[in-house]
């Protein structure tokens, strides 16, 4: 922005000098002896350059300019032929009066504002062209040359300043809103965290000291399918309350330090819970094992715990999951036979697997679903994207 506003200030001065030497050498030479014509020549060329420099010098940009009119007034030969106008350095003088107005604030901009049309007024004065005594030409001269410019420049820079302030305004209520967004999400989280820890946690706690208790009941006697399942019951309890209590801990953003998600690291211990449950899974695992970043492992290990429960609870018994690394995606495959007494319903709602779905199309994956082998058996597969394109 630095450098377009310079090469922008460069050409404005360029042009103002091109159209100012050419006006005075048209009307100069006629007008001024060599030597004058030469030295004011010299002094046109120097003042419009000046109006590339800092706005900082504006004030004596335009009290050269003014200075500039007076002396093409003064040194006009007597006798000689009289300008309707005086073609000094008209151009300099529009631009230096805008400069004044658009960089100069207080005090500074007025007194350039008065150079400026002091140096109208004395040049048309001291030239001849208009008398003192007529002030409505001399003031109309002045508006013309010097105030009318001037206000344009003020106007541009009080616009802009407005467009800032508009712009910060917008800025600020925008962080506004986004604070006031993310404070609406913590409250909800919390809300969802009490919830979570009153409904759900109270009552797996419940089930888990249950089945305990019963389980102890009946050490006393030989081991049967009452006690394994107890047993089953309050595995699943103990590992449902961890990831309860990490859930809780994450809705109030306040994780324990050694707390985690599972991974694909807690696999064996996920089929272990699911084994002592009454369901025989296989996993099997085929390419060059990769390790994943951390919140795709965790969703790869949510899938593949999706998958285990489905089978568990609308499979027959056994589950084949098959976890393929690929060069840019991991695959996840999985198949059980379906209990005729357990068909899903077409209608259901399927949260399950539009968790499964949902999880895959995080990492521009994709996930398929349905029976096969004439609906004897339900495949569930899901792509991971390792690269996230």
């Amino acid at each position: 922005m630095s450098g377009s506003l310079t090469r922008q200030s460069v050409m404005v001065a360029g042009f103002c000098l091109l159209a100012d030497t050419l006006t005075f050498c048209d009307t100069g030479a006629q007008m001024y002896p060599a030597l004058t014509f030469w030295c004011l020549l010299a002094g046109i060329a120097l003042a419009d350059a000046a109006l590339a420099t800092p706005a900082r010098l504006s004030g004596a940009v335009a009290f050269a300019h003014a200075a500039l009119a007076v002396a093409g007034a003064l040194l006009l030969p007597d006798g000689g032929p009289l300008p309707d106008t005086p073609d000094t350095n008209d151009a300099g003088m529009l631009i230096a009066a805008y400069r004044a107005g658009a960089w100069l604030n207080g005090r500074p901009a007025v007194l350039a504002l008065l150079y400026l049309v002091a140096g109208s007024i004395g040049a048309r004065t001291l030239c001849g062209t208009t008398d003192l005594t007529d002030w409505r030409s001399l003031l109309l001269s002045a508006v013309k040359e010097a105030l009318l410019a001037w206000l344009v420049g003020r106007y541009t820079t009080a616009r802009g300043a407005h467009i800032a302030e508009l712009e910060q305004r917008a800025a600020r209520e925008r962080e506004h809103a986004r604070h006031e967004l993310a404070h609406a999400i913590a409250e909800d989280r919390s809300a969802i965290a009490r919830d979570l820890h009153d409904v759900i946690a109270h009552h797996v706690s419940a089930i888990g000291v249950h089945a305990g208790a019963a389980r102890l009941g009946l050490s006393a006697r030989e081991a049967s399918p009452v006690s394994t399942a107890l047993a089953a019951v309050e595995t699943s309890s103990r590992a449902a309350l961890l990831d309860l209590r990490r859930l809780l801990d994450f809705l109030h953003d306040s994780p324990v330090d050694d707390a985690r998600q599972p991974g694909l690291g807690d696999l064996d211990e996920l089929i272990h819970v699911v084994s002592a449950a009454g369901l025989k899974a296989n996993v099997s695992i085929e390419g060059t094992r990769q390790e994943l970043e951390g919140s795709l492992d965790i969703a790869v290990y949510r899938v593949v715990q999706e998958m285990l429960t489905n089978a568990l609870r609308h499979g027959d018994g056994h589950v084949d999951i098959v976890l393929r690394y690929g060069t840019s995606c991991v695959t996840v495959t999985a198949v059980n036979p379906m209990a005729p007494s357990k068909r899903r319903v077409e209608d259901s709602p399927h949260r399950g697997l539009e968790g499964i779905s949902s999880r895959a199309g995080m990492f521009n994956g994709f996930a398929s679903y349905g029976p096969v082998n004439g609906g004897a058996d339900w495949k569930t597969s899901v792509t991971f994207s390792l690269d996230g394109t």
